[in-house]
Parts: C-alpha cells; structure tokens; sequence
C-alpha cells in the first residue's frame, strides 16, 4: 500500500478508515509534538538548558544571508586573541558573532596562554582546541556559530583583508557599514575575509548578552582540565565534610568561592578607573572583603571559603588570617594543590579556577572583573532554568554576590546578570549596577 495515499485520512478530527493510515497519522502528530517540545540545544556537565535564555531569534538585521544556515566554504580569519582568560572568551565569542553575521565560518582563532599581552613574543600561542573541545562546540552551537580549520580551505590564497577602524572617529555606525559592505560582493566572492588589526575584544560590540551567552554554553573544557578541576572540587569537598562531620558522600558538601581581588595589578588597574569613571565602588581591601562576605545573610557555617587569587601576583601573605568565625578559607597551598597548578600556563590555572567557582554553592566576586561578571552570567542562567527569572531577593540556589557594592546588612550585594541587556559592555568593562 502507498502510505501516502490515504485518501480517507483526516487530521484531529473524523474517520481514519484504515489501519495503516491510523498509523501515519499517529506517526505525523508524534513528530510535531516532538518537534515542538525537545529542545534543539542539549544540556551538557550536569547543567540542564533553558530555552528561554538560549534559543533567542538575532535581530533582522544580523541575520543576513545566514537563514539558510552558516556556510562552511566560507570563512573569517581573526589575529591572535590576546589578555586574560576571560577577556579572551569576550573576544573568541564576539569573532564567532562577526563571522555569524558575515554568514561565514570562523577559522580555529590562536589563544594566549600567557598574561604578557604587552610583550608580543611571549604571548605564548595556543590552539583553541588545546583548551576547549572543538568538536563539541560546533555540535552544540550547530546553526548559530561555526568553527572552521585551516585543512579546510581550498585556496590559502583567496583572500581579502579587512582593517579594523580605530580611533575616536570610527564609530560603532561606521564599524557596522563597514560588515555589512563585507557582507557582500566583491568582497564576500573571497573564500576567506582576513580581519587585520585590533584584539577582538576591542572590537566594536553589535550583539545583545543573550547571543554572547549562546557562544559562551558550546564553550566545554577538554578533558585533561576537566579531570583536574574534579581533583580540585574533590579536594574541596573532601576537607568541607571533615570539618562539618558528614559523612555521605551522596549529597556534596557545600562551600563558598571568593574571587579575591587584591593581586598588585589590579589595585593599581582598579584605582585608575576609579579615578577615570568617578565611582568608588571598585577597589575592595582584604578587610572589607572578608566583612562583607562574613555578613552574607542566611549563610550556615561552618563552611570551607575557595579564595581564587593569582598567586603569582599576590603580596599579601596573610589572605587566610581575620576571617569571621565558621568561615573556614582555603587557598592553593593549604589545599595541597598549587602542583596541579604549576603544571599548566597562566590560561590552564584561570580555567581551572573558573570552573571551580561555578560550580561553587555560593560564589563572591567583584562586579569590575571580567572573571567574576562571566561566572555570574552563567551562574544566572543556571538560576534561570529553575524557573527564577529575575527576583534578587528571594533565596535561590547559586547565589552570587559582589563585594565592592555595599548590600544588606553591611554585606555584599546579591548579583544577577541583566540577560536582556543590549551589549555585553557592562560585563567586558564592569559596572555597579548589577540587577539586584
């Protein structure tokens, strides 16, 4: 019988007079719902996602030719992107959005893993791939952003540079004409468009949080680092159940994660900005973080504090005297695992931090550092997913909290990201205005 040809079928209403064609029809309707109700993004380490945050529909005027999907014959090549970690992420994230928009394939950027941006011969270079997996992200972002190789170009020498403006006088107008003009022929006929010119990160921003967001959720750390912050986390709990005698292992114990900003680069970075902007609510003393975090209302002790601090660039050795009773704190050596550490570049060790603050049951930060405003976001779309949209006031799990800005009770304000915000200038550069 042709399964097709079921000429007395009817949809959600009358007589279906045959059996095969009874099936057909049960068949149509199950992959509609299918279709409707199973998200396109899967979840992925434990974090289940919220389509409300990921699946967002870009503007029109982003879109251009990528309705039929980003092409992968054609792609953007970026200079080596350069700074922090997280600096490096804005900067990975806003190349993958101007190739979006270009309807193009980024080619696999070149990381740094080293901290001496100033120094361009000690950038020390490292593949993406090396840091986060490339296949997983080109999986999980299928259809938004693509990731592309050198292998697969077919003419290393079809391509058309494209400088990036500078100056006072190119504006974020200027920068978007000049996209949009890249966008088409002659122009978009060249197999690769090679952007010359600035780090990405000081690129012009076109794109609202939600769409940094997307990139951010494919970004999965390879397994070797993985395994290492397990080991951490491990570490952490291990000693947080000593202290607080619990002895299953079922339910983790909990612990807080500071990201302490005290290091001497960043109280001299931090002082100039607040000079520049006027605002006094960036730097924070070791003693004003350890009161505002002893204040966190609601907060049960005993309970083990992660101080996440670059020791390399830290020189006050007295970070674990003077904090509130019940609040146990932690750093690298008292763990036992700075050689876990001192096994990777700068990048690896930020990395490592990272994860190990997000996964964090309360996680405290400063609302100036990128490193802290992109844990935030993620901690907030965790909070997201469990239903909470936008109350910084009720209690909620992964609760995050900036020290810099006075909250209750003499303590630090509860944090949550602004996820329908227009650009990610807030988070690239830092704000005290931070939702709650």
């Amino acid at each position: 019988m042709d399964l097709w040809n079921c000429k007395h079928l009817r949809f959600f209403g009358t007589h279906l007079n045959s059996i095969p064609c009874k099936c057909v029809a049960l068949l149509v309707i199950a992959l509609v719902l299918r279709s409707v109700l199973i998200p396109t993004f899967s979840g992925f380490g434990g974090i289940e996602h919220d389509n409300s945050v990921k699946m967002l529909i870009p503007n029109d005027s982003f879109l251009l030719n990528s309705q039929f999907g980003i092409r992968k014959l054609k792609f953007l090549e970026v200079p080596q992107i350069i700074w922090g970690l997280n600096n490096q992420k804005i900067a990975f994230a806003r190349a993958c959005l101007t190739a979006r928009m270009l309807n193009r394939t980024l080619l696999m950027p070149s990381l740094s893993a080293s901290l001496f941006y100033k120094e361009i011969d000690l950038l020390r270079p490292i593949s993406f791939d090396k840091v986060f997996q490339f296949e997983r992200f080109n999986s999980l972002c299928n259809g938004f952003v693509q990731l592309g190789q050198y292998t697969d170009l077919s003419n290393r020498s079809n391509v058309v540079e494209l400088q990036k403006g500078s100056g006072r006088k190119w504006t974020v107008e200027r920068d978007l004409d000049q996209l949009r003009q890249f966008s088409n022929d002659p122009y978009d006929g060249y197999e690769t468009i090679r952007i010359v010119g600035k780090n990405p990160f000081m690129w012009h921003d076109h794109w609202p949080v939600k769409d940094y967001a997307m990139v951010f959720e494919c970004l999965g750390l390879v397994d070797e680092i993985s395994k290492e912050v397990d080991k951490v986390v491990s570490k952490i709990r291990d000693i947080g159940r000593k202290i607080v005698s619990r002895n299953s292992v079922l339910e983790p114990v909990p612990y807080i994660a500071v990201h302490m900003r005290i290091e001497k680069d960043w109280m001299i970075h931090c002082k100039k900005m607040e000079q520049r902007s006027n605002i006094s609510e960036i730097c924070s003393s070791k003693e004003e973080i350890m009161e505002r975090v002893g204040n966190i209302a609601g907060l049960k002790s005993p309970i083990v504090v992660y101080l996440a601090v670059a020791d390399s660039l830290l020189e006050d050795n007295s970070i674990l005297d003077g904090w509130k009773e019940g609040l146990l704190p932690f750093e690298k050596k008292k763990l036992g695992i700075a050689g876990i550490y001192k096994r990777y570049p700068y990048l690896i060790q930020s990395a490592i931090d990272y994860e190990v603050c997000l996964r964090a049951n309360v996680f405290v930060g400063n609302s100036f550092s990128t490193f802290s405003n992109l844990l935030v976001l993620e901690r907030t779309q965790k909070i997201i997913r469990t239903g909470v949209t936008s109350s910084c006031a009720m209690d909620v799990r992964w609760p995050s909290y900036a020290y810099n800005v006075l909250g209750e009770s003499n303590g630090p304000r509860r944090w949550m990201t602004n996820m329908s915000a227009s650009s990610l200038r807030p988070i690239s550069y830092g704000s005290n205005e931070i939702s709650c």
